[in-house]
């Protein structure tokens, strides 16, 4: 299916892209598939103050309302999953497979903010006060500022729209500028949704495209409420503290350097797949990618060889071929990082397997390579930075104490798992003296998270929480109320304050 023809169906202006200063690139060839006009400071201002203005009203629609327009636009991303999950994997390079997952993510989000949007419980507090009534409410908190990344250029933005929106917010979308396109067909495809809803106001979904002076432009607007920002954990040390200085709210979902300790007692036919896919999957390019990997010494002469086994058979290549398990990275340059890294490791003692450029002749403009394992002596410096490619470290450990130790020895803390049939051992792993992330599994590996949890790490990966459980509150701000139904007016505490 041309790109073109993609467009057409996801309801994109084509010829809106072919002239521009930004130039959009597929990494399964290299090729420029479309042109983007960046958007100026003055454009900037003005889609923040039309948020800014369309809050005002939204606010005041019954939250079932607002969920009955994320009802329709899920009925949108139901009817076109797969001209949407084709542009994911032609923009970034994931295989085919893994862009439908993606837009099912989105449907998934959808169905859960329908829900939540009946749902956005406060309490009633027990008050101390004779004739009164305590309770706390929720009320939409105000513009939201979304920066998202390329891995997964739709799903993380759903993943906060569809609750802001519920949630009374409108959103400001600024994009990876390697991923822009998906994000205009995602405006596309909720403009329809709109189209069906009836009166809305204009503004409740707005992207920005542009670079980081963009980016840099919605972390310091105070009319943007909550900045939910994902990226490198260099970025969010950027964005934190701009947040903060402004008294904004920063919700940021940064690096992970995710682990599995893989103990003697643990069925090796399911930890050898879900290594794979863990490691492997979208390039090595999630945030919840495996990149340590903590074997028993009894058992590291066993795992080992069927791990690498189970590599020689990954098929890479074009990301739509059914075949393909492994598609491009997204640029040449992280190639190049792939190697040095590789490099610093073995200098490091490591013995490193894979890891090559191929496909070279066929796609010169692209990255493709054999995903790497380097078995390391030790936990290195090099091992405790996160590489956003398929290299998986592996080290040795001898007791469950030192492995947790390793685990935990790294400044990142998002998602860590353990495979092991032992009771104990996986209890210990789940525990206070156990992973230190925001996500810690048993017998299955830490990536693949589902939307009905809560999403996000701990450390330098943000603290940051999204999708489900209770991260809706991030969009909302909590009212504490108290109402004295009485004739009197006791204080609280006890105090006596009569006059005369």
């Amino acid at each position: 299916m041309e790109i073109n023809e993609l467009f057409g169906i996801l309801g994109v202006n084509a010829r809106a892209l072919a002239k521009g200063d930004l130039i959009v690139r597929s990494p399964m060839d290299g090729a420029e598939i479309a042109r983007l006009r960046t958007d100026s400071p003055a454009d900037v201002e003005n889609k923040v103050a039309l948020a800014d203005d369309a809050f005002l009203e939204w606010r005041r629609v019954p939250a079932p309302r607002r969920g009955e327009l994320i009802r329709l636009f899920g009925e949108q991303l139901r009817a076109l999953k797969d001209p949407l999950g084709r542009l994911v994997s032609v923009e970034c390079g994931k295989i085919l497979r893994e862009g439908l997952g993606e837009v099912q993510e989105m449907i998934d989000i959808c169905d859960f903010a329908v829900g939540l949007s009946r749902q956005l419980y406060g309490l009633t507090i027990a008050c101390e006060r004779p004739g009164h009534r305590m309770m706390e409410t929720w009320h939409p908190l105000g513009p939201v500022g979304v920066i998202t990344a390329f891995n997964f250029p739709v799903a993380v933005w759903a993943w906060n729209f569809a609750l802001a929106v519920v949630c009374g917010d409108p959103v400001v979308w600024k994009p990876s500028e390697k991923t822009p396109l998906t994000a205009l067909a995602c405006q596309a495809l909720f403009g329809k949704a709109l189209a069906r809803f009836g009166e809305a106001p204009r503004g409740l979904s707005l992207v920005v495209i542009g670079g980081r002076g963009i980016g840099e432009r919605l972390v310091d607007d105070r009319r943007l409420k909550l900045i939910s920002a994902t990226g490198s954990c260099r970025m969010g040390g950027a964005v934190g503290p701009r947040v903060a200085a402004r008294f904004g709210r920063a919700l940021l979902e940064l690096g992970g350097n995710n682990a599995m300790i893989v103990a003697p007692s643990a069925d090796l036919d399911l930890a050898v797949p879900a290594i794979l896919f863990a490691a492997v999957a979208t390039a090595g390019q999630r945030c919840t990618t495996l990149r340590r990997l903590i074997v028993h010494e009894d058992i590291h002469d066993d795992l080992v060889p069927r791990l690498k086994k189970a590599y020689r058979t990954i098929a890479i290549g074009d990301p739509l071929d059914a075949e393909s398990l492994v598609g491009p990275l997204i640029e040449t340059a992280v190639c190049e990082a792939m190697r040095d890294v590789l490099a610093r490791a073995a200098g490091e003692g490591g013995t490193v397997f894979g890891g090559e450029r191929v496909l070279e002749d066929r796609y010169p403009d692209a990255c493709y390579v054999n995903p790497a394992i380097v078995e390391m002596p030790e936990q290195t410096a090099t091992v405790a930075e996160e590489t956003f490619a398929p290299v998986l470290y592996v080290m040795k450990y001898r007791d469950l104490k030192e492995a947790i130790a390793i685990h935990n020895r790294v400044p990142q803390g998002l998602s860590s798992s353990i495979f092991t049939t032992d009771l104990r051992e996986a209890e210990i792993f789940l525990s206070a003296e156990g992973s230190d992330c925001g996500i810690a599994n048993v017998n299955i590996g830490p990536s693949g998270a589902e939307i009905g949890g809560a999403f996000g790490g701990e450390k330098e990966t943000g603290g940051g929480r999204e999708a489900g459980s209770d991260a809706w509150k991030n969009y909302m701000r909590r009212a504490t109320n108290t109402v004295n139904y009485s004739n009197d007016l006791p204080l609280a505490q006890g105090i006596s304050f009569a006059q005369g």
